[in-house]
């Protein structure tokens, strides 16, 4: 009995000691390898991210070159005043947010149908040849698309008008139809990101188990009953964690897509092509203000971070799983 006891001793001593939490230095130690691979990573945020935040007192200050950014004068809230005063605060925040919304959540959609339409594609030649050529136009440059855009749509040579005349129509002042051109950003913006896009929510699918599809085929499961029970529930949690990365940017918009599309002189588009980055570049030409542009800045990451915050929170009380943090 008494021997029975001290074995009983000796194992619940063991487990203590193997349950003890390990010291914060041998943890470092034992994960020495993976530390060392997301080196550049942390490096690089520091570098990038961190080590800039001090300039953010430049939207504080009269900056000048003279005194940089810790001797110039202090000016509290005066450069903010620039968006109020404007009296188009309102108008520049609406169409921002707007716009990311619609390339945010509609790309997403167009995103997944294509992943899911490629996986279905039975010939592998097709499929390669598929993803090529929707992959190309993400590395096409917006000041070619711009270029694109403008000879198709140009009221006196462009190829859209000509064909009116060369038919009998009437041609089409697209660069005068301010409600026209939210449609023709958005088609830009997806020609040019979907294929790029596509191609996480392609892994993400080629990563589900494989036996859970062949076991629904068994069953006989159509395809469209695979794609609704199997595929679009397993590409959830992928979905949920890009809206939250692309929520943080939705204050900034594609400056170069809007500028090269639309460009600085047309005021008959402002209504509902302006953004944020294109009033402030427009501004900024002229006024050649640095802290103005830098408390521009600052609105849209703060706007930004709050966003997250609130959508990162939501998603915890509803399922914590797909949380960020």
């Amino acid at each position: 009995m008494k021997k029975k006891q001290s074995q009983e001793m000796k194992v619940a001593m063991t487990a203590g000691k193997t349950g003890r939490k390990k010291s914060f230095g041998k943890t470092l130690y034992n994960n020495r390898v993976l530390l060392l691979m997301c080196l550049p990573a942390v490096v690089f945020f520091i570098v990038f991210c961190y080590c800039p935040l001090p300039g953010v007192w430049i939207a504080f200050t009269n900056y000048n070159f003279r005194d940089g950014i810790f001797g110039s004068p202090f000016a509290g809230l005066d450069n903010f005043k620039f968006l109020i005063d404007s009296g188009q605060l309102w108008l520049l925040t609406r169409n921002t947010i707007l716009y990311n919304l619609a390339f945010i959540l509609l790309g997403n959609v167009f995103q997944i149908a294509i992943a899911v339409m490629l996986n279905e594609v039975r010939r592998k030649w097709f499929k390669k040849v598929s993803q090529t050529v929707m992959f190309l136009p993400y590395f096409i440059s917006v000041v070619l698309i711009g270029a694109i855009a403008f000879n198709i749509l140009n009221y006196d040579t462009g190829a859209l008008n000509t064909l009116l005349r060369e038919t009998g129509g009437d041609p089409i002042k697209i660069y005068s139809m301010a409600g026209v051109w939210p449609f023709v950003i958005f088609f830009c913006q997806m020609w040019q990101q979907t294929g790029y896009g596509s191609v996480v929510y392609f892994a993400a699918i080629c990563g589900i188990d494989s036996s859970m599809i062949e076991a629904a085929e068994v069953d006989g499961a159509t395809s469209w009953q695979r794609i609704r029970y199997i595929i679009l529930p397993s590409l959830k949690g992928t979905f949920i964690i890009l809206l939250l990365f692309a929520l943080g940017g939705i204050m900034r918009g594609n400056f170069g897509l809007f500028w090269n599309l639309v460009g600085g002189a047309n005021s008959q588009l402002f209504p509902t092509t302006d953004i944020i980055e294109t009033f402030v570049y427009r501004t900024m030409t002229t006024q050649n203000n640095f802290a103005t542009s830098s408390a521009v800045g600052l609105y849209q990451s703060v706007f930004g971070f709050a966003l997250v915050m609130f959508s990162n929170w939501l998603v915890k009380r509803i399922d914590p799983d797909y949380a960020l943090f």
